[in-house]
């Protein structure tokens, strides 16, 4: 039974990087690239891969947490540019989305 209760599921938007931060360090100190599939999380600890799923077309990613964000309220993930064009959101540039992940054994 405890496994269930490890599933985690969260609702709310999604956003992805500006090209801009290509290059640059994130707070987990690996760098960031638009061609990987990472995200930010606010509280996720590093490493965690979750699963986002975009309600509007069912398309789904895999990502892994490797920085901090998204820093607008109302958002709950900031995916890399690669990540958002396999949910099909680079011309919408925000999407709601489904984030799954399970929690870590304490």
């Amino acid at each position: 039974m405890a496994s269930c209760a490890r599933k985690v599921t969260e609702t709310g938007k999604a956003s992805y990087y500006a090209d801009s931060f290509n290059g640059r360090k994130t707070a987990s100190g690996a760098i960031f690239r638009q061609n990987k599939l990472t995200a930010a999380h606010k509280t996720l600890p590093f490493g965690t891969k979750v699963t986002v799923i975009n309600i509007a077309n069912g398309k789904s990613v895999k990502v892994t947490i490797n920085d901090r964000g998204p820093f607008v309220q109302g958002r709950i993930i900031d995916l890399s540019s690669k990540a958002a064009r396999r949910i099909g959101m680079i011309n919408t540039g925000v999407a709601n989305v489904e984030v799954k992940y399970k929690k870590k054994k304490k």
